[in-house]
């Protein structure tokens, strides 16, 4: 799965002169917390709530709202954007881009194509996208295997599910060291015992179901 596929194309964008109070009217009225940043289709730029937060007057000021709007309609995004933000191609894979966002401790990477920004990925599209791969909005049974890591393991579980004439929906594998995994599965049944029972008479480990 690619982020071209989860991410937001044609984002709202604003430039360099748009004032801090007018960025943040346009995170309030469509519920966004990021904010690319550009000069015609170029990206320059990315501006943040917590940034422009950070650069409005405390709570605690003595001045007047008048005062305040007065301040904040002066400062332009210009002044606090982050001005190199992490960029990805559309055909970067999700567990790229998730991996990129922990790293560098963001929320959102903006998507560029031939220099030209095409879009914005956020958490909240990344958490969609993983709750899509393990298929968790459809009927189904989850099912915890533990198992050596070893060749061909993956195709040997699928194929036993397969002898029991169910189908799988979603899987993932994680390492639990000494070469341990556990690998769950997603059935597309709501009753697995005749998985399960397949599973276990071919060696396995059920951790779950």
């Amino acid at each position: 799965m690619f982020v071209a596929d989860n991410m937001t194309t044609s984002p709202i964008t604003i430039t360099k002169d748009t004032s801090v109070l007018d960025a943040l009217d346009i995170m309030k009225k469509y519920s966004f917390r990021e904010l690319p940043v550009v000069r015609g289709s170029k990206l320059v730029g990315l501006v943040t709530e917590k940034e422009l937060l950070t650069a409005s007057p405390s709570p605690a000021t003595t001045l007047s709202v008048y005062e305040m709007k007065g301040l904040l309609s002066k400062l332009n995004v210009a002044d606090v954007m982050v001005k190199d933000p992490i960029t990805v191609e559309p055909y970067c894979t999700i567990e790229e881009a998730a991996l990129k966002m922990r790293e560098h401790k963001i929320g959102c990477l903006l998507v560029e194509e031939n220099e030209v920004l095409v879009g914005i990925i956020t958490q909240t599209d990344i958490f969609e996208a993983l709750i899509r791969i393990f298929g968790l909005r459809k009927a189904g049974t989850r099912i915890v295997i533990e198992a050596q890591d070893r060749m061909g393991l993956i195709n040997e579980i699928t194929r036993l599910v397969k002898e029991c004439s169910e189908n799988v929906i979603g899987i993932a594998v994680l390492e639990k060291g000494n070469n341990r995994l556990h690998v769950m599965l997603r059935i597309a049944n709501d009753n697995s015992d005749a998985v399960t029972d397949a599973l276990t008479l071919a060696g396995y480990k059920i951790i779950k179901h």
